[in-house]
């Protein structure tokens, strides 16, 4: 295998599906063998741009016999399912997050996972992001020494839909699970979580008892204190920050403008263009990264990739900070 292109079956054809059908197709790594969506005009579509076999039904790619992996790019509900197909048929797979909304749901699919020993990987892009895995390198070097407290804050440039909120699972299991695996990397024994949540400008959110905006503080067996903060908002564009404080020192990664020019005159001094604006944008290089990642890791190397079981710890932290968010208490959580 490790001489050829691995030939991936895609499932899936909506914006990250493009995203990832775009990325396969540029790497000459891999080649982009099926494309399943019951949509058939979109699994079409895809095949027509970056090549493959259209199909509406995710079970023909497990049954074809001529892909060495699959990518799961489809909606939540269907991820555990097709982790089992994929299972079964001894395929590896990288599923986008979350495994599910339902923990139950993804314990009851544990056991297989674990017995099959074929890999399974979680689409946590952001921990193969170039300046989150620099700073997470130099911290484990001991650069900063002994890490005291890690600061994530994570903003959408604009709330999303109405309609998307109703289906996401709510801002912790959507959009804070992300800082919830990138806290895990840097800080792996975490013990409780403590959240609050508030609705204050997003009226889609109020209609789906939901909250746009978020601060969670989590605590470490080893006293390391990681806070994330969130919101579904920011006037000044999509907000990524991340400090990693140290008895030595710390470690700071900014967000990423839309131009390396600044303008200096009488009203202003380095004034700057506005931050990147999208998700997609920001976290381009990740996306690419994480496709590689898999590749090696299905030719037998160790990655950094999210493994099912970061994916069900993630879940975990979120549901307890939607707890905790709700009951305004903290709440202890158990990852083993």
């Amino acid at each position: 295998m490790t001489d050829r292109q691995l030939r991936i079956g895609l499932i899936g054809t909506g914006r990250i599906g493009q995203v990832h059908a775009a990325n396969i197709a540029a790497s000459g790594d891999t080649t982009l063998a099926w494309v399943a969506d019951p949509f058939i005009a979109g699994a079409q579509h895809v095949a027509a741009n970056h090549g493959g076999t259209a199909t509406d039904s995710a079970e023909e790619i497990f049954a074809s016999g001529d892909v060495d992996a699959v990518l799961i790019a489809s909606p939540t509900p269907t991820h555990v399912d097709l982790i089992r197909s994929a299972v079964a048929a001894g395929i590896p797979v990288l599923c986008e997050k979350p495994i599910d909304l339902d923990l139950a749901r993804v314990d009851a699919l544990r056991p297989l996972v674990a017995e099959a020993g074929v890999l399974v990987a979680l689409g946590f892009n952001r921990r193969l992001d170039p300046a989150f895995a620099e700073v997470r390198s130099r911290v484990a070097a001991g650069e900063i020494g002994a890490l005291e407290q890690l600061t994530i804050t994570s903003r959408d440039s604009a709330a999303p839909s109405a309609d998307y909120l109703s289906v996401s699972g709510g801002i912790f299991r959507d959009m804070t699970i992300h800082d919830f695996d990138m806290a895990r990397f840097f800080v792996p024994d975490l013990v409780d979580v403590m959240s609050t949540g508030s609705t204050l400008f997003d009226d889609g959110a109020r209609a789906h008892g939901d909250f746009d905006s978020a601060v969670s503080v989590l605590s470490a067996a080893s006293g390391v204190q990681v806070t994330i903060v969130n919101s579904r908002h920011s006037a000044t564009g999509y907000d990524q920050r991340l400090e990693a404080f140290g008895s030595a020192g710390s470690l700071q990664v900014a967000n990423a403008g839309t131009s390396l020019v600044s303008l200096s005159n009488a009203a202003g001094v380095e004034t700057r263009s506005p931050y990147q604006d999208f998700f997609l944008e920001r976290y381009a290089t990740s996306y690419r990264r994480e496709l590689a990642e898999f590749v090696a890791a299905v030719r037998g190397a160790s990655s950094n990739l999210s493994t099912f079981e970061d994916g069900r710890a993630a879940l975990l932290l979120a549901d307890a900070a939607h707890r905790s968010a709700n009951e305004r208490t903290t709440i202890a959580v158990d990852l083993s």
